[in-house]
């Protein structure tokens, strides 16, 4: 569910991780394909708080992070959501232990694979 424009982002959620990182998938290509263009997605799960028609929280301020840190056409998840989705066919790839500005300790990523439908 699009939650809102961020002037050049956007900021969604999700009911499953699975789910969260199939629509990632889904943006990047298409992107890619219909406009030419890249761009970065970066995926955590944690507790919100509704804030009327808006979303807060270190869940969405670790998400922009890791959003901030992928290249461009690139997914990156954190481990959090990497382990939410084992068992699933989704194929996600070691990044990397990153600092995440204004997020205590370090954090290890994950990357979307070329073939999301193979085994993690």
């Amino acid at each position: 569910m699009l939650v809102k424009w961020t002037g050049d982002g956007a900021l969604a959620r999700f009911d499953r991780p699975a789910a969260a990182v199939e629509a990632a998938a889904a943006i990047a290509a298409a992107t890619v394909e219909r406009l030419g263009l890249s761009v970065r997605l970066g995926l955590h799960t944690g507790e919100i708080e509704l804030v009327e028609d808006d979303i807060a929280g270190m869940a969405v301020h670790v998400a922009a992070r890791i959003g901030a840190l992928a290249a461009p056409g690139q997914v990156l998840v954190s481990r959090t959501v990497r382990d939410l989705v084992l068992g699933s066919e989704l194929v996600l790839r070691e990044a990397g232990t990153h600092a995440l500005e204004g997020v205590p300790d370090t954090w290890q990523l994950f990357g979307l694979g070329p073939a999301s439908r193979t085994r993690t």
